[in-house]
């Protein structure tokens, strides 16, 4: 190459360095700016509720009834799809036994307040739930009975004790105006097992039978576990009575008519609602026909068909006595805390004590005692080894199990 050939060449290397040199970079684009991350979910949140009831001994029948009707509604509940305070709720029931003795049930209430439950359903028998209702008043736990009968249970005054069936202040007097018409007795035995229910509702149709002019033979006692009534009915059949009436349950009260018979007393039997069940058919065979009994409520053939098919559904049984009861308590209980907007008993108990609900046991609401307003007493007689309804009374008014079905289906 010569001279002038390097010196152009040169000079086109150079101006071509200095285009590139002034050639505009292009600025780097910024990183895709991240997503911001999505609100986490609530956590669903676990309310635990309590059911006590005898699980076993004579009555655990009845226990496991009743715990079914609330188990059906927690599940139901939890089905349902419920928030509180914005968050899914997972609805969790503590079953627990307490064997009808009220030492035990103290001892199984103590354990649910520990285990930190905001609302109970029980317990089963006026014995163990009236002193178990203390220790939740203490740690401010609402609890709802769904078979217990004793007026003393809501005469303590404590704001968060209810009741969904009627008061034996109610069902003593239905029972014994009802043998009064029909009967027609001028001498009446009068038996209970020396527990609170039984003793009480004794009392209230010892009462009413006295102020009709009808003569009541001394008291009569057994207990709750007592298997042969020998001594006691042959001590009454002398005085030759034309009713006796037993405050206790079923399985104390089916071996005293078996034995009653026997022995060939020929008076009519009359029982309250812990032996107004088709156990007694079981437990006192043909000597069970003819039993005029009580219950403190509409029979369970008169709970809501709802709840009728998804008991049958989910246990592969019919309901025996008050578990419609127990159902309408725990969905009491959870429907309280809907309105609430929260499972703090101290939020949710004033929305309890002013609720209106339609349940498989009818409208509930409660005085301000916490008894149920306008409670049905109902009047059975067993026939054909079924406890069969003969009269519903409410509102003073008697009603037979078709009139009752109408009245309600026209609501």
């Amino acid at each position: 190459m010569n001279t002038s050939l390097k010196v152009l060449s040169l000079s086109v290397a150079t101006a071509l360095a200095m285009l590139g040199c002034g050639k505009k970079e292009e600025a780097p684009k910024p990183a895709q700016q991240a997503a911001a991350p999505a609100p986490a979910a609530p956590q669903p949140v676990t309310v635990k509720i309590g059911h006590v009831g005898p699980l076993t001994g004579g009555i655990a029948h009845l226990g496991k009834d009743n715990e079914n009707g609330a188990r059906l509604a927690v599940d139901e509940a939890n089905a349902a799809g419920i928030k509180l305070g914005g968050a899914p709720v997972v609805f969790e029931l503590l079953p627990e036994d307490d064997q009808a003795d009220p030492k035990i049930g103290n001892t199984v209430a103590q354990k649910l307040v520990d285990a930190k439950v905001v609302g109970v359903v029980g317990h089963l028998n006026s014995g163990t739930t009236i002193p178990a209702s203390a220790i939740y008043n203490q740690a401010g736990i609402p609890m709802i009975s769904g078979s217990s009968t004793n007026p003393a249970l809501t005469e303590q005054g404590f704001k968060n004790v209810f009741r969904v069936v009627g008061r034996d202040d109610q069902q003593g007097p239905a029972v014994a105006n009802y043998l009064i018409a029909t009967a027609k007795p001028k001498v009446a035995a009068v038996i209970d097992d020396a527990t609170a229910y039984g003793e009480g509702l004794a009392n209230e149709v010892e009462k009413t039978l006295k102020a009709a002019g009808v003569t009541v033979l001394p008291r009569e006692k057994g207990t709750d576990k007592t298997a042969d009534w020998k001594a006691v009915l042959t001590k009454i059949k002398g005085k030759k009575p034309d009713v006796v009436f037993y405050g206790g349950m079923d399985a104390t009260g089916g071996p005293l008519l078996k034995q009653a018979r026997e022995l060939k007393i020929g008076a009519v039997f009359s029982f309250g609602d812990g032996a107004c069940t088709d156990k007694m058919a079981e437990l006192a065979g043909a000597a069970a026909e003819g039993l005029i009994c009580s219950q403190a409520g509409i029979p369970v053939q008169a709970a809501g068909k709802k709840f009728l098919d998804a008991y049958k559904a989910k246990f592969n049984i019919d309901p025996i006595l008050y578990s419609p009861f127990t159902y309408d308590a725990a969905w009491l209980l959870i429907e309280a805390m809907k309105k609430a907007d929260s499972a703090d008993p101290a939020k949710y108990l004033p929305a309890l004590q002013s609720i209106q609900y339609d349940g498989a046991s009818g409208h509930i609401e409660f005085d301000e005692k916490g008894d149920r307003k306008d409670a049905e007493m109902t009047i059975f007689t067993m026939k054909d080894g079924k406890v069969t309804p003969l009269a519903i009374i409410k509102g003073g008014k008697s009603l037979t199990l078709a009139e009752y079905a109408a009245q309600s289906a026209a609501k």
